[in-house]
């Protein structure tokens, strides 16, 4: 009968650390830190005092990864959008004001503000999904835009563009030729926008991470090294 997970405490370097304990088919201690926490996965003859003497070796480590991601969580609520008239939405590195004047029937972008043809006592999730509506529309016209830019420049032609929802990727290529591209990528700024097309266009010749891949991406982004660690601290705006 599998084990149930359960949860236990720790005191590393002097903080309490919660932790979830999983059992599993493995011959090592494992150890991850997402939004759930720390968690701690391990053979079934291990003891918990062998468990946590590992926890203590990797007590600087653990305790860094909890830190950054409860300042993420803090960063993203921060950065929570309020669904109504004057509500601040991120856009392509800048910030649009949401108009709910009723003046259109479709959303109308112009300048820094986004009419969205709404009247001003419109429900929060009414708004919500015409924004979100328009968005996506805008993301997937952007990124085909984008993609027949480069994609001539590195000698590939991907047999379909794809929107994704992935909550921890930005893209991905399939061996078929597909790309998939998060929309949420219209939040940032463009530089960061065109290295993620060109990052899973090279892909399509090399489907590695090899010397030779990072030679193709820099043909297009010389600077990729700098954009690559910029997106690792990108926070963007939770869409509920």
């Amino acid at each position: 009968m599998k084990e149930r997970p359960s949860q236990r405490q720790v005191l590393l370097a002097g903080s309490a650390v919660t932790y979830e304990l999983q059992r599993a088919r493995r011959r090592s201690i494992g150890l991850t830190v997402g939004e759930r926490g720390l968690v701690v996965r391990a053979p079934a003859w291990t003891t918990v005092g062998t468990i946590e003497a590992a926890l203590q070796d990797k007590a600087v480590w653990v305790l860094r990864k909890l830190h950054q991601m409860q300042e993420h969580a803090r960063r993203q609520q921060a950065a929570r959008i309020v669904w109504a008239d004057g509500g601040q939405l991120p856009w392509q590195g800048g910030v649009l004001t949401l108009r709910c004047d009723g003046l259109r029937r479709a959303p109308l972008l112009s300048g820094e503000q986004l009419h969205t043809g709404l009247p001003p006592d419109s429900p929060a999730s009414a708004l919500r999904t015409r924004v979100l509506a328009w968005f996506q529309r805008e993301a997937r016209a952007h990124f085909a835009q984008q993609v027949q830019r480069f994609a001539p420049r590195l000698q590939v032609q991907p047999a379909r563009v794809l929107l994704t929802s992935a909550a921890t990727r930005w893209g991905s290529a399939s061996a078929q030729g597909s790309i998939r591209l998060n929309w949420r990528l219209m939040h940032l700024r463009p530089e960061l926008i065109d290295y993620v097309v060109v990052h899973e266009l090279a892909h399509l010749r090399e489907m590695n991470h090899s010397l030779r891949f990072w030679a193709i991406v820099e043909q297009l982004v010389p600077q990729h090294r700098q954009l690559r660690r910029e997106l690792r601290g990108v926070c963007t705006p939770l869409w509920d």
